[in-house]
């Protein structure tokens, strides 16, 4: 990537970049690397070496790219489909296979009337929108939190929080409408009261095949319940997915430690993309939108500010892990049960 394009990346479009490098990168790689990374906005994250038994037998370069993509929504749906349409092509320029956008990507409403008034089924011209970008940019979307009014619209007056996932062609691959519904009342950060305006869905998605692997679909709350985590990772899963809209009370407290610890125990890569910034006079997020590999190391993030972060996936690495781990193998449920029940 030149410095020409970090320079209109950060300058002209206000957006934050950050490379995620699964391996050390070289002394001579980071020397060629940092001077023209010292811009604002803009820095490299690298992760921490491996286990010396555990490094990657594959070049990074040929390893999967893929773009989490951090942004602050509004009710303006229109808006916010530009800023995630130019956020998606810049990361089909950069080489990504795969782009993650967080929950309510769409928008976010000032109170649950507006919420449903803005809603769409998903043959909608919203979607519609979305389902083009993904044709034409000739990458996978991972649509983290879509709010849709289902078949049974007319008879709940509630919507699905619906995490979808699309091919290169802008085909639907899976759709997850999210089980735990977020109704908290934590002081500093206001109530939330989820369900006024969404039902809970029926079931879990099994993991589907994509470019970077096979991916498990979650939304944001859903990161609590570790039962979820492991009954993906049982149907397959390598690499779990948490697009998320985290407050600021919960965000600084609970956000990295809740995502490390689903990468850690399912041996998983975790990829959480999220909104970021203040999206109306009532409501904001916490941001920091991050990829974490399966041995719990935080490899890319976003820094403040709509932006996206990069990192390769090496399923290599994540089977040496298991391998040497074998935790899945090592479980009691004689003595505690079932924490989970595979997928079907």
């Amino acid at each position: 990537m030149t410095f020409e394009l970090r320079k209109r990346l950060t300058e002209e479009k206000g957006f934050s970049l950050t490379l995620g490098f699964i391996t050390k990168p070289s002394h001579q790689l980071l020397s060629l690397l940092c001077p023209g990374l010292r811009i604002p906005r803009l820095s490299v994250l690298c992760a921490q070496p491996r286990p010396r038994a555990m490094a990657s037998s594959s070049s990074s370069w040929e390893l999967p790219l893929v773009a989490v993509c951090q942004l602050t929504s509004t009710p303006d749906k229109q808006q916010n489909f530009k800023t995630c349409a130019e956020l998606v092509r810049e990361a089909a320029r950069l080489g990504a296979c795969l782009a993650f956008l967080p929950e309510a990507f769409d928008f976010i409403a000032r109170d649950p009337a507006e919420t449903l008034r803005l809603s769409e089924p998903l043959g909608g011209d919203l979607f519609r929108e979305y389902s083009q970008l993904a044709r034409e940019c000739g990458l996978w979307l991972s649509l983290g939190g879509f709010h849709e009014r289902g078949q049974d619209w007319e008879q709940t007056k509630k919507i699905y929080n619906c995490h979808v996932l699309l091919n290169n062609k802008g085909s639907i691959m899976a759709t997850y409408r999210k089980t735990h519904l977020c109704d908290v009342e934590l002081p500093g950060q206001g109530p939330m009261r989820e369900s006024n305006s969404t039902m809970p869905g029926p079931s879990l998605e099994s993991p589907v095949s994509t470019p970077a692997g096979k991916i498990g679909l979650a939304i944001c709350y859903d990161i609590r319940f570790p039962e979820l985590s492991l009954a993906l990772a049982q149907a397959g899963a390598e690499i779990l997915t948490y697009p998320s809209a985290f407050g600021s009370v919960t965000g600084p407290a609970h956000w990295e430690v809740l995502l490390r610890a689903r990468a850690i125990e399912t041996q998983c890569y975790v990829v959480a993309p999220a909104q970021c910034g203040r999206h109306h006079e009532t409501r904001a997020s916490y941001g920091h939108s991050m990829v974490v590999d399966p041995w719990g190391t935080v490899v890319a993030h976003c820094s403040e500010g709509e932006g996206l972060c990069l990192a390769r996936i090496d399923l290599n690495y994540l089977r040496q892990i298991r391998q040497h781990l074998p935790v899945f193998q090592h479980r009691r449920p004689d003595l505690y049960g079932n924490l989970s029940h595979p997928l079907s």
